[in-house]
């Protein structure tokens, strides 16, 4: 079965730190370029942050630069997200993306309060 299962969200104090998952299945993933997005409750889903198939190159969106890194483990077929430095702003469900496939995982919430 292809799918994309996301985990690691939860409830963070601004200023904390979260690592997202994504487990992909049911297809190749090193031959895959893949991206994170998000979407807060009233906003349009945005792009966050995308890798290469081998990992070596990544891009961010001016709001997540400098805080969040992407990354990917190939042999685990896993997607990361690591989010340092949080805001109440990056508040939102996250969702691992492969654009080749138009492959949506279900999303994992981020809260970020104090």
């Amino acid at each position: 079965q292809v799918q994309l299962v996301e985990s690691g969200g939860g409830l963070v104090q601004p200023g904390g730190s979260l690592r997202l998952a994504c487990a992909a299945s049911g297809f190749t993933f090193r031959y895959y370029v893949m991206n994170w997005y998000r979407q807060a409750p009233g906003k349009e889903r945005e792009l966050v942050a995308r890798i290469d198939k081998s990992g070596g190159v990544r891009d961010y969106s001016d709001s997540v630069k400098g805080r969040f890194t992407i990354s990917r483990d190939n042999a685990k077929n896993t997607l990361y997200l690591r989010m340092n430095a949080v805001r109440p702003e990056d508040s939102a469900v996250y969702y691992c993306y492969v654009p080749s496939l138009s492959l949506w995982g279900q999303g994992t919430q981020v809260i970020v309060s104090s």
